[in-house]
C-alpha cells in the first residue's frame, strides 16, 4: 500500500509527464503548421513568378505593339544590375522587336562609372543610326544623376517628374588622410615602390601639390568627356548657363528651364501619349528566380509585420 505522501508524488510525476506529451504534441503541430504554411508560400511565390513571366509573354503575343522598356537601376558599375553588360542587350533586343514601336528608358540612378555609362550612351547612339523609325524616350524617376544623366542624354526625349532629382554632371575622386593621427599615435610609414609615382594620394604620407594637380587634370579631361556627351545629345535645348556643368543637380522643374529634359512625364504616360503604344513590356534581363522569390519573401514578411503592428509605411524621401 502506498501512503499519501508517495500517492502525491506519483500523481504530481504523471501531471508532469502528461504536461510534457500534450507540450510535445502542441510543438509537433506548431511545426507542422510552419512547414505547411512555409510550403503554401513558396508554392504562391514561385507561381506569382511564373504567372509574370506568363503575363509578359501574352502582353507580346497579343498586342499589335507595344514599348519597351529598359531599366536603368542602381549603381553604374560592371557587374552590377546597371552595367552595360546588363543595358546594352536589353536595348539590341528592343530595337530589333519588329513590334516595339518604341524604347523607354527608366533612369533610376546616382550615377557610377564613367566608362559603363559611356558604353550604353555610345550604343544608344548607333542604335537610334541603325533604327531611325523608333525613338528612345528617357524617363528620369526619383533620382538621375551623374552617370545615369550621361546615359539618358542620349536619348531623344528627356522626360521626368517635377519633383526628380536629375544633373550632377560632374566627376569626382574620393580620398582621405590619416597623416595626423598617424603622429599622434605613433605610426610611421614604411611604404616601398618602384616608379616615383607610384604612391600617389597615398593616404598615409603628406599631399603633395604635384600629385593633386595631376589627378584633377584627368577628373578635368574625364569632365570634358562628360560635358561632349551631354551638349552632343541634347543639343541647343541646353540654356547657356555654366552652372549646368558645375556638379549641381535640380528638381524637374529647374531641369526643364535649363533644358535637362524635355517635359513631364511618368513611363505609362510616355508610353501612352508620346510613343503610342500603351503596352509596356520590359526588356531588361530577368534576376535569377531565387532573388526574385527572395525578394518577393522579404516584401510579404515586411508587409505582415507592418500590418500586425498597425504601423504605417515607411516614407522614403531623401
Amino acid at each position: 500500500m502506498l501512503n499519501n505522501e508517495n500517492q502525491k508524488a506519483i500523481d504530481a510525476l504523471k501531471d508532469v509527464a502528461m504536461a510534457g506529451i500534450k507540450e510535445q504534441r502542441s510543438s509537433r503541430r506548431w511545426s507542422i503548421f510552419f512547414k505547411f504554411a512555409t510550403l503554401i508560400l513558396l508554392f504562391l511565390l514561385i507561381m506569382a513568378v511564373v504567372g509574370s513571366a506568363m503575363s509578359k509573354s501574352t502582353r507580346m503575343s497579343a498586342a499589335p505593339s507595344y514599348t519597351a522598356v529598359v531599366d536603368v537601376q542602381g549603381v553604374i558599375l560592371q557587374g552590377a544590375e546597371a552595367s552595360a553588360d546588363n543595358i546594352i542587350p536589353a536595348l539590341q533586343d528592343a530595337f530589333a522587336d519588329k513590334k516595339v514601336k518604341g524604347i523607354i528608358l527608366r533612369c533610376n540612378s546616382p550615377g557610377g562609372s564613367p566608362v559603363q555609362s559611356s558604353y550604353v550612351y555610345n550604343e544608344i547612339k548607333r542604335l537610334r543610326g541603325i533604327y531611325k523609325d523608333k525613338k528612345v524616350i528617357a524617363v528620369a524617376a526619383d533620382l538621375c544623376a551623374s552617370g545615369g544623366y550621361f546615359i539618358i542624354s542620349a536619348a531623344d526625349e528627356i522626360y521626368a517628374n517635377p519633383s526628380s532629382l536629375v544633373g550632377s554632371i560632374g566627376v569626382r575622386m574620393q580620398s582621405f588622410g590619416v597623416v595626423e593621427a598617424m603622429k599622434k599615435i605613433g605610426v610611421e610609414n614604411r611604404e616601398l615602390t618602384a616608379g616615383e609615382n607610384k604612391a600617389i594620394l597615398d593616404p598615409f604620407s603628406p599631399r603633395k601639390p604635384e600629385d593633386e594637380a595631376f589627378v584633377k587634370d584627368l577628373l578635368a579631361t574625364t569632365h570634358k568627356h562628360f560635358i561632349d556627351a551631354v551638349k552632343a545629345g541634347r543639343g541647343d535645348r541646353l540654356k547657356n548657363d555654366p552652372d549646368i556643368f558645375s556638379g549641381l543637380f535640380w528638381t524637374g522643374e529647374d531641369a526643364k528651364a535649363l533644358g535637362l529634359i524635355d517635359d513631364f512625364g511618368s513611363p505609362a504616360s510616355v508610353a501612352r501619349d508620346v510613343i503610342g503604344a500603351e503596352t509596356m513590356v520590359n526588356f531588361s534581363p530577368e534576376k535569377d528566380i531565387f532573388e526574385r522569390l527572395s525578394k518577393r519573401i522579404g516584401a510579404s514578411v515586411t508587409k505582415l509585420l507592418l500590418e500586425s503592428n498597425n504601423s504605417p509605411a515607411p516614407v522614403l524621401y531623401k
